[in-house]
């Protein structure tokens, strides 16, 4: 039964986190402070264009999204699961968390496919299967309290580290564990969460149906980035995730947000 599982806080941060050292740390706090069991994914931020730039390695876009050749899966995972990932760390352990961190190679953790390479070859992207999420091993960490912390790398079991969405990471781990616990899944990010308004932080939605979602995707409400990061969620609850909350990174400890339902 749903009621004797145990609860488990999957929080998603973002570049504009990762990127200031200030608000990392305020975050952290308040991370360190959310009661029950918990783990951390993070996004990749700025630095991997930085290095690649300063490496001479040319950032290739296509329809807006980057294309991730041999050199640039390189500097990724280099930045990604390096020094962002023991960055954070380090940080945790400062404050009391026993952290660890982790890429989805690690432990077999999140084994992914890569993306076709049609009509558009990515490069080494990949999408985590949510059935094979290692939800045995992730189980024994927490078990132990000690906090996972992932990076956006995931791996697709035949050698190749492939650079993944970190939201799409949120959902499987969210998914991958939801038979183990009642998972709740924070989506941190700049807006204070789903707003009617992108300019005014007073128009916030604080719940939201698949329907009404729907509806405001054809009304140019939900746009851009935020229609994945929205996909993602609903498809989560279907999949057995107890709730999701899209929330500014300030507000994780008030839960003042957009709760999904």
């Amino acid at each position: 039964m749903a009621k004797n599982k145990e609860s488990l806080s999957i929080v998603k941060i973002g570049g504009n986190i990762v990127d200031n050292p200030e608000a990392l740390e305020s975050f952290l706090n308040d991370f360190k402070k959310l009661e029950g069991n918990k783990l951390l994914v993070h996004g990749g931020g700025v630095m991997a264009s930085k290095l690649a730039k300063q490496l001479g390695i040319e950032t290739k876009m296509v329809n807006g999204r980057r294309i991730t050749d041999e050199e640039t899966i390189k500097v990724v995972t280099m930045v990604y699961s390096g020094w962002i990932n023991k960055s954070i760390v380090a940080s945790l352990q400062k404050i009391g968390c026993n952290a660890i961190g982790l890429s989805g190679a690690d432990a077999n953790c999140i084994p992914s496919i890569r993306r076709s390479p049609v009509p558009i070859d990515f490069g080494f992207v990949g999408d985590p299967d949510p059935n094979k999420v290692n939800s045995s091993f992730i189980s024994q960490l927490l078990e132990s309290d000690i906090i996972p912390v992932f990076c956006a790398i995931t791996h697709d079991e035949n050698g190749s580290l492939l650079n993944t969405n970190a939201d799409t990471i949120a959902y499987s781990v969210a998914t991958g564990l939801s038979n183990n616990y009642n998972t709740s899944l924070y989506y941190c990010f700049e807006k204070e969460g789903v707003l009617k308004d992108i300019n005014n932080p007073d128009s916030l939605i604080a719940t939201m149906s698949f329907e009404e979602c729907e509806v405001y995707k054809e009304n140019g409400i939900i746009v851009d980035g935020m229609i994945p990061k929205m996909d993602n969620s609903f498809k989560a609850i279907r999949n057995g995730v107890s709730e999701v909350i899209i929330l500014h990174a300030n507000n994780l400890l008030t839960r003042k947000g957009t709760i999904l339902k």
